[in-house]
C-alpha cells in the first residue's frame, strides 16, 4: 500500500457531497503529489469490517472515474476528534470536507464540525459542489480586514502558488465612507509586500461597503469567477481559544457554492518550508 504520510484526507460518508469532495481532492492530489485517504468513522467498531467493504468498493469506484486509486481508513470514534487524530498521524497536507450549504452549516456551527474546523491545525478546504472546469490560473480570494490573523494566510498563497499557476485578489473591507481602516491599510501593506518579494501575481480591490463584508467578499469572488476564498479562525479573547466568527461562517456556507479554505494559525507549514516570512 502506498505511504499514508501527507495525503489529502476526505471525511467520507457515502454521500453525493462526499464524492464531490473527492473530486476536489483529486485535483489537489495530482498537482501536491501527495495520497487521498478516505476517512470514514463509525461509532461502534463491530461497524468497522461492514464498512471497510463498502469503503474498498467505494475507492475502486474512484479509481476508474479518476485514475487515482485512494487510501481507505475506517475508525471508530467520534467525528470531532478522530477526524484530527487521524490528520496528525498521518501528517496530512489538507482536509477536504463537504457540506451542504446553509442546512448542512445549521449541523457545522456550534456543533461537531466546527470543533473540527477550529481545532485542527491542517488546513481544511470545505466544498458544496463538484468541482468547476479548471482554468489556466487559480483565483485565490484573499479577505482583508483589521485581524492580525491575516499575515498567517500568505503562508499557504505561497504554498498555492508553488503548485498551481495562481492568481491573489486582496479584497480589502472598508468603512461607511470608503476609507480604509488604519489597521487594515497595515495588514495590506504588509500583504502587497510580501506578495510582491515573492513574485506572486496578485491584484487590490477596495469593498464598497454595500453589505456586510462576508456578504461583499462573497459577491466579489461569484463576480470574479474564483475558485477558493481563504479564511481564518481567530483568536476568542473570552475564550482564549480560535473560534469562527458569523462573518466565517456565513463564507464557508456561502450560497455560490464556492470553495473556502479555512486556515487555523497554529497551522504548521515547517515540513513544507514555509514556517517563517523569511
Amino acid at each position: 500500500m502506498e505511504t499514508l504520510n501527507h495525503s489529502i484526507i476526505v471525511p467520507y460518508d457515502f454521500t453525493e457531497v462526499a464524492m464531490n469532495a473527492v473530486a476536489h481532492a483529486v485535483i489537489l492530489s495530482k498537482q501536491l503529489d501527495t495520497g487521498i485517504t478516505l476517512l470514514h468513522i463509525v461509532k461502534k467498531d463491530t461497524e468497522i469490517k461492514e464498512m471497510e467493504q463498502q469503503l474498498a468498493s467505494d475507492a475502486l469506484r474512484i479509481n476508474e472515474l479518476h485514475n487515482i486509486k485512494p487510501n481507505t481508513l475506517v475508525r471508530e470514534g467520534s467525528i470531532f476528534k478522530t477526524i484530527n487524530q487521524v490528520a496528525h498521524e498521518l501528517d496530512a497536507t489538507l482536509i477536504v470536507m463537504g457540506t451542504h450549504g446553509m442546512k448542512g452549516l445549521q449541523k457545522l456551527t456550534g456543533s461537531w464540525a466546527l470543533k473540527v474546523i477550529v481545532g485542527s491545525k491542517i488546513p481544511f478546504l470545505v466544498i458544496q459542489d463538484a468541482p468547476k472546469l479548471s482554468e489556466d490560473q487559480l483565483k485565490l480570494v484573499f479577505p482583508v480586514d483589521f485581524k492580525s490573523e491575516n499575515k498567517e494566510k500568505l503562508k499557504w498563497v505561497q504554498f498555492m502558488n508553488k503548485h498551481f499557476p495562481a492568481k491573489t485578489l486582496l479584497f480589502s473591507s472598508t468603512s461607511k465612507e470608503g476609507v480604509v481602516e488604519p489597521r487594515t491599510k497595515a495588514n495590506l501593506v504588509f500583504c502587497k509586500s510580501f506578495l510582491e518579494e515573492k513574485k506572486i501575481d496578485y491584484e487590490l480591490v477596495l469593498s464598497k461597503n454595500a453589505a456586510s463584508f462576508s456578504q461583499e467578499t462573497i459577491d466579489f469572488a461569484k463576480s470574479r469567477n474564483a475558485d477558493i476564498i481563504i479564511i481564518m479562525t481567530t483568536r476568542d479573547i473570552a475564550f482564549h481559544d480560535y473560534v469562527l466568527g458569523a462573518q466565517e461562517q456565513y463564507m464557508i456556507a456561502n450560497s455560490a457554492k464556492i470553495p473556502v479554505m479555512v486556515i487555523n494559525p497554529r497551522t504548521d507549514l515547517m515540513k513544507y518550508g514555509y514556517g517563517n516570512f523569511g
